[in-house]
Order: structure tokens, then sequence, then C-alpha cells
């Protein structure tokens, strides 16, 4: 990939960059993306560990519309899948690239939006009371999907927001409008919640990241164990939870999803991609 990003910019026979406030230019700069998306799927396959397991045929072509169509609107691109997947690897790594690029990109996590439960957990003691006395934590019914879906309406039509701040230390406290949201050119947005049906129609593009189960268990018990100080008893119960809150609630949503990448994913990889988008995206004449 690297190979390609250097080709990129050593490359003489640049295009004019297009008129993006016509449509013809629009129409111009959708069939260069189509060109160049393409040109990274075909480098993609070739790869050892490909990024991209499935791709929807009909993903290019839904985006060119988009593009051409609906301009003004800012981009919002959802990432989901089961926990401990690489959701928030992938999206960490997002984040420092744009760092290092300065490009235009906002990332909002769903877990923000879980609704507030801290009288629940007052009368149960602990989280793990709750959660063993059948409260379901990941079910639709327990986030605040009506403001998620208000604050990805606003941010997409260019407006800041103010949304929501979790708790995560048990209390189950959520604090309304908490944290200020920016609506940059791209907004990305992390989080089982992303693919429920009262807030999956409003993203661009849909993004399911898929890990194979005994990888994410290893990942998910470490991380319990070692970075958020439960007990293995304890993160070995969370994890049959979560595996059944998954198949219910999350993989019905992967056939809906443009593509599914690879949550094992090469970083170091994954990264060089987002630098060559970056790169073709910026390089007009």
């Amino acid at each position: 990939m690297q190979g390609l990003i250097e080709k990129e910019l050593s490359c003489q026979d640049k295009i004019l960059k297009p008129d993006f406030n016509s449509k013809t230019g629009r129409e111009l700069l959708a069939f260069y993306l189509q060109t160049k998306f393409k040109q990274i799927i075909a480098f993609d396959k070739k790869y050892p560990m490909p990024i991209f397991r499935e791709i929807n045929p009909e993903f290019i072509s839904h985006f060119s519309r988009r593009l051409i169509n609906n301009p003004e609107k800012r981009f919002l691109i959802s990432i989901t899948g089961e926990s401990a997947a690489g959701k928030s690897t992938i999206c960490r790594e997002i984040a420092k690239v744009i760092e290092q690029l300065a490009m235009p990109v906002t990332i909002l996590s769903t877990d923000n939006y879980f609704n507030d439960i801290s009288n629940l957990i007052a009368k149960y003691g602990t989280f793990d009371n709750l959660r063993d006395s059948g409260y379901d934590v990941d079910a639709p019914t327990s986030f605040q999907l009506e403001v998620l879906k208000s604050d990805l309406e606003d941010l997409a039509d260019g407006l800041d927001i103010k949304c929501p701040m979790y708790l995560p230390n048990g209390t189950g406290i959520s604090m309304p409008k908490a944290i200020d949201v920016p609506s940059s050119k791209i907004i990305i947005v992390e989080g089982i919640a992303t693919m429920f049906d009262e807030v999956k129609d409003v993203f661009d593009i849909k993004i399911y990241v898929e890990t194979d189960d005994q990888i994410r268990k290893k990942w998910f018990i470490d991380r319990a164990v070692e970075e958020r100080n439960q007990d293995l008893e304890n993160a070995l119960k969370h994890w049959s939870y979560i595996s059944e809150a998954g198949e219910k609630y999350v993989k019905p949503h992967r056939k809906e999803a443009d593509m599914i990448l690879n949550g094992k994913a090469d970083l170091k990889y994954f990264a060089q991609i987002l630098e060559y988008i970056h790169t073709f995206t910026n390089n007009f004449q």
C-alpha cells in the first residue's frame, strides 16, 4: 500500500480538481472515487491478511448517488460489530491517522447513549447484580435511541451537538448534553447501537467489524481482568451474556452492512489505506 501512496504522490498526470458545487463536477469525483476504491479492493485481495472480508456489491453505486445527489449533508459512517470484535481498536487507529493528517473527521461512541440506570444499580447494589437479575444491558431499549437519532440528524445537517456522557464506573449515571461534538465533514460513529432499526438509516456507510469468537473471547477476558480489574469468574459470566446479546442484537444486522472488516487486521496496513484515501482525495492538479 505504501507503494500506491508514493506512486500517487509522484504521478505527474493529475486530474483537475472538480467543481464540487456542480453536478457534473460531483459526477466526475464519484467516478474517480469508484476507480480508486476498486483499486484498493483489488490490492487488498492479494494482501496476506485482507482487511475487507465482504463488500456489498451495491455499495459503490449507492455511495456515488449519495455523493452526487445530496452533497450538502455531512457523511455519517457507522462502525458496529459484536463486543471485543475490534471496533474501538479500529476507531483509535482512525483517530491517530486523523491527528497525523489533520483530516476533518469527528468520532462519536454510542456507548454515551446508554440509559441512566443509576436508580436500578442503587436498588440491586452493583451493575453485576443488575445484569444477573435479567436486565438486558445491550438491548435497544437500554439506549437513548431517540436522542441518538436526533443528534445524528443534526450532525448530518452541519450542526454541532452536545451528546450525553455515560459514566463507565459502575454507577450507571448518564449526564445529558455533557460532551461537545463538532459536525465535521466526516462523522464516524462506533458502537452496537449504530445498526439498530431506529437509527441505522441515518448512516451513509455501514461498516461491520468481525473477529473469530475464540479471539474475541480472549480479548474480552484479557481486557476485563487486566484493564477493568474484574475477577475471572465474573468476566466469564459477562462474556456469556455479551455472546448471547451479540447473537440476538448485533449479528442479525451483519447482512445490512456495506462492508465487513477483519477486526484482527494489521493496523499499520489499515493506517496506510486511510493515508492512501487521504492522498488521492487531496492530490488534484
